[in-house]
């Protein structure tokens, strides 16, 4: 995780501390790309808190470690899980400009929980972030959690959304409560709904689905390159 670890968002799912970050730290691309390099990383998956403060969203920094990981450790291969740059499409051009292997946001849950999951966050903004990504060239990804309260044809109509941004490669998991001052969790989703999920998702285009309690946006990243 770059650019710190206070975030300028407070989602009520996410462990990370809200606050005022403290200041970029100029050199950590050239950090973040040695400890790749050193512990030969075949992979990297990259993500960051939401930097709402900087006028960039982060994204200078984002730009200068997935160069730097190509200078230092020129075959690794790089997913960058990103925020939402709050709109600023500018901001996003960036991460398009230095074309990583994979891009991924995560739409985290459906439509109507949104406002309460991802506070500072919208759906179609999340899903306009994806669509940008693709019509970009990029390799998209996303993530959604399960167990927070939402229906089953909430979480199908998740995925045509997702799907109708073209998105590539979809991951499912069970929410899991961080704290109890967190979001509470509804319902423990099974795995043989999980496995049907990704049936589906399969069915309806996407060309990976992920789906397990146990998934994170990260799980097998590295089988998703294609």
């Amino acid at each position: 995780m770059i650019l710190g670890n206070i975030c300028t968002r407070s989602c009520g799912f996410c462990a990370v501390q809200t606050g005022r970050p403290d200041a970029v730290d100029e050199f950590e691309p050239g950090k973040v790309a040695h400890s790749v390099k050193t512990m030969g990383v075949k992979h990297a998956v990259i993500t960051s808190v939401d930097r709402d403060d900087l006028k960039d969203g982060g994204s200078g920094i984002w730009v200068q470690t997935v160069k730097a990981i190509r200078h230092q450790s020129p075959g690794t291969t790089m997913e960058t899980l990103i925020p939402d740059f709050a709109g600023n499409w500018e901001n996003l051009q960036n991460i398009i400009d230095v074309a990583p292997d994979i891009v991924s946001h995560n739409l985290e849950t459906v439509r109507r929980l949104t406002k309460e999951v991802r506070i500072q966050a919208k759906y179609d903004r999340s899903l306009e972030v994806l669509f940008r990504l693709k019509k970009g060239g990029m390799k998209t990804k996303s993530g959604v959690m399960l167990g927070l309260g939402e229906t089953h044809d909430e979480i199908i109509e998740t995925m045509e959304d997702l799907r109708s941004v073209d998105v590539d490669i979809l991951t499912l998991g069970q929410y899991l409560q961080p704290t109890a001052k967190h979001l509470p969790i509804h319902e423990f989703v099974t795995p043989e709904r999980f496995q049907e999920y990704k049936d589906l998702g399969l069915k309806m285009g996407f060309k990976y689905v992920e789906s397990g309690p146990l998934v994170r946006s990260s799980y097998r990243a590295e089988k998703h390159i294609f």
